[in-house]
């Protein structure tokens, strides 16, 4: 041990002397004066730690807040432990199971059990929660042997984390204690129950929601905003799981092991096939009623969109209807009349990059039957050009455009509502690691765009892990405003998908190096797939929409 050293505080860019064994909420007791943050974790040597972490060598350390991607995830795992505190102390037995995050919070239900989420129960679950808070008890970080863990949370009730731990290759497992509980999260957890005072808990559905801070005023809870079409979409799928018995990683490990994964894929793949079937028969129908003559595409980065389109034009084909493309890059304005994003480079994402007026007037002509010359943009010169490409609609052709844009009803202002149909397409993942821990649907998106970008771009995962704030930034403010604008929501999740993409993602993920800040996202993303199995992915299907990140689709992209 090291009686005296230095850590370097990235925060004020400066070496701090502490003494081994100090903690982080020790070092941030130095430096408190000259920050004006409240952290709720650190990235130590760029990883996640969580403020109780001991301190025994020379460190960078940079303290993190709620603002924080990795604070916003400690900030809600830590509340998830109060939330399943507050219930086990309320309703002895009862199951919890967090299901994901929807209209700006977190689906929670109970199963079994004496709690009935009436009005009056969700009331005194949250009064129990705030009384936990106020109490300020530890989260208490432990490590033992898997053998051991599993056999505390098997006389605890949790079989879900029974499971995962069954099909785990790990010696050792950490869990975290508050109270007279115990329980484990994907990641770090705060160091007391009273830095989370700001939450809320709501009737949502048949369970309830969990609302941590909102993002633009950290002092208040996110206000739930109506997502009943989303809500649906994760509901169908949550039922197709349970029909095939498959709501956890643990149960999906256990698939793979018994060699069902090819049962898996192939179910998988039949219900994107009856999706696509039933989109394009309301579709149809809609048209021989003189309606939907353009199809309008839309979804957030990696969600699919692209096979989505394709695999929708077959089925479309299928009705004796044949669809025409046209791509919304070349209706780029000019560079010049480009709009600029807060760092001064030119956002291209912007509905307003876009040429709006000659947009609407070539969809308007072109339904009207007329014969439209289409631009073209060249990037190299940021400047629209005619080529000569011309397009008229003929007898059983109908528009189809793909873009992020697609949902927003002032990008086709002046097309008649009745002549549109909406698709929104996103990775509306619904397998959780077990009840208490979910997967991201952000988390299974960027996955997809690093191999994807690896793969096809020739970007490594720390350019693409370092854009994807900026790319999710452009989604809260151009495409998840207008989701429930959509006719139909297509789930281009695939519950076998993580398995297959972890040999993939792994190896990329390991090409960055530990002296960057994207090292952080790049080992929570690998500890992340350390729970699955893996899955060949020679088993995929050629038409299979996540070979448009892998390879080897038949389409032509």
């Amino acid at each position: 041990m090291i009686d005296e050293l230095k850590v370097f505080c990235k925060n004020i860019d400066q070496y701090v002397d502490i003494k081994g064994g100090d903690t982080l909420i020790d070092v941030f007791a130095k430096v408190r004066e000259q920050l004006s943050i409240n952290p709720i974790c650190a990235h130590v040597n760029n990883k996640t730690e969580d403020l109780c972490f001991p301190v025994f060598s020379p460190k960078q350390v940079e303290f993190l807040d709620i603002s924080s991607p990795s604070g916003n995830r400690v900030y809600v795992r830590s509340l998830c432990m109060i939330l399943y505190k507050a219930i086990e102390d309320l309703f002895p037995g009862t199951r919890l199971r967090l299901q994901h995050s929807i209209s700006g919070g977190y689906y929670c239900q109970v199963y079994a059990g004496t709690a009935k989420l009436t009005q009056a129960t969700i009331t005194r679950i949250k009064s129990q929660m705030q009384a936990i808070v106020k109490a300020d008890i530890p989260f208490i970080r432990r490590e033992r042997l898997t053998t051991d863990v599993r056999e505390m949370f098997s006389r605890q009730g949790l079989d879900d984390k029974v499971r995962l731990l069954d099909t785990s290759h790990e010696l050792y497992t950490v869990y975290y204690k508050l109270g007279n509980i115990i329980d484990s999260y994907y990641g770090s957890l705060a160091p007391s129950t009273r830095f989370l005072s700001v939450f809320n808990l709501v009737p949502y559905k048949d369970g309830m929601l969990l609302l941590g801070p909102d993002p633009a005023d950290p002092s208040v809870p996110r206000t739930p905003i109506v997502q009943e079409k989303m809500y649906k979409a994760f509901t169908d799928y949550v039922n197709f799981n349970n029909i095939i018995g498959i709501d956890d990683v643990g149960q999906l490990n256990k698939a793979v092991i018994d060699k069902k994964a090819p049962m898996l894929i192939d179910v998988a793949e039949a219900l994107h096939n009856k999706m696509f079937a039933d989109m394009a028969y309301d579709i149809t129908k809609r048209y021989r009623q003189g309606g939907a003559r353009l199809i309008l595409i839309a979804g957030p980065s990696s969600s699919g969109k692209t096979t989505s389109s394709k695999r929708l034009g077959i089925q479309l084909v299928t009705n004796l209807i044949m669809p025409k493309v046209i791509s919304l890059d070349n209706y780029f304005v000019n560079r010049e009349r480009t709009p600029r994003d807060e760092n001064g480079d030119y956002d291209y994402e912007s509905l307003y990059a876009l040429d709006l007026d000659r947009f609407n007037s070539d969809l308007n002509r072109l339904i009207a039957g007329e014969e439209v010359e289409l631009p073209s943009y060249n990037f190299q010169l940021g400047r629209s050009e005619n080529k000569g490409e011309k397009m008229r609609l003929e007898k059983n052709n109908i528009l189809l455009i793909e873009g992020i844009h697609g949902l927003n009803p002032e990008l086709t202002s002046h097309i008649p509502d009745d002549v549109k149909f909406r698709v929104y397409v996103s990775a509306l993942t619904t397998l959780a690691i077990d009840d208490h821990n979910w997967v991201s649907t952000s988390d299974n998106r960027l996955l997809r765009r690093i191999i994807r970008d690896y793969k096809y771009r020739g970007v490594g995962a720390k350019d693409t892990i370092a854009r994807w704030p900026s790319v999710r930034r452009g989604e809260e403010k151009w495409i998840f405003p207008y989701q429930e604008n959509a006719d139909a929501m297509f789930n281009s999740s695939l519950i076998f998908e993580l398995a297959v993409m972890k040999d993939f993602a792994d190896q990329i993920l390991r090409d960055v190096p530990r002296n960057v800040p994207e090292f952080a996202e790049a080992y929570r993303l690998r500890a992340f797939l350390s729970y699955f199995e893996s899955i060949s992915p020679q088993q995929l299907p050629s038409t299979s929409l996540l070979r448009e990140f892998l390879g080897g689709s038949s389409f032509h992209y």
